[in-house]
């Protein structure tokens, strides 16, 4: 890849003389955790259950909002009307009791070397995670020791608008303590990368699931990896390029 094409780009975009991350910002699902095929699962089957038709590939593509915000379009499409959020949030408790009986999701192969590295080249980490599973939102800081803080992570339940709006993304950099020049956003879904471009930060996706990579760099991802442990293998390449 061309790392020093893509930040220069980033950078004439922005108006940005230099370019030296102090920040990352990592999504959770399909990011930290390979949990997106339990949630495509989990999606397909509790929605047909409640009368509403999602594909599990379709839960790829509405991956990173609110889950009451994805039931509310449904409906929106489907039944032709607007649902209240206290009947949206019914709906999606069905899908949360659903994922709950999916196993474990492990943690996604190579993240855990990539956010040292990070680390060690002092940026701070935070997440930055549409979901509102307690099941994975609870594992976070023991799955990840030393390397992230409580205050850090920003959850459903911390905005009125989850992706693609660039709010959860915005509350990320203001927990961290940053600005959108500052930090670098690691993303996998096609409306994270929206909403992570709309606040102006530097978006890198790794398409973990099975949509094309175009989908990710029409959103306006700076860099597409194929899989995590390719990102974490560049990742010394890449930082050679923050000037």
């Amino acid at each position: 890849m061309d790392y020093a094409l893509s930040i220069r780009q980033y950078q004439e975009k922005h108006g940005l003389e230099t370019f030296r991350p102090k920040a990352v910002l990592f999504d959770m699902d399909g990011v930290l955790f390979d949990s997106m095929p339990g949630h495509a699962v989990s999606w397909h089957e509790s929605m047909q259950q409640c009368g509403l038709e999602m594909t599990p590939a379709e839960a790829y593509q509405y991956e990173g909002m609110r889950g009451t915000e994805t039931i509310r379009l449904l409906a929106r499409r489907q039944w032709g009307r607007e649902l209240t959020e206290s009947e949206a949030q019914r709906i999606y408790q069905a899908k949360v009791e659903r994922f709950a009986q999916c196993p474990p999701a492990k943690k996604m192969e190579g993240v855990e070397q990539l956010m040292h590295m990070m680390k060690d080249s002092g940026l701070t980490i935070g997440v930055v995670t549409g979901s509102g599973q307690h099941t994975l939102l609870d594992r976070l800081e023991s799955a990840f020791p030393q390397l992230l803080d409580r205050d850090k992570i920003v959850t459903a339940f911390d905005v009125k608008k989850g992706k693609p709006s660039p709010e959860p993304y915005l509350a990320g950099l203001r927990k961290c303590q940053v600005q959108p020049c500052e930090a670098i956003v690691v993303e996998n879904a096609p409306l994270g990368v929206r909403a992570a471009v709309a606040a102006g930060i530097f978006t890198v996706a790794v398409n973990t699931g099975p949509l094309p990579d175009a989908m990710l760099a029409d959103e306006g991802a700076s860099l597409v990896y194929d899989r995590m442990t390719a990102f974490r293998d560049e990742w010394n390449k890449l930082k050679r390029f923050f000037t």
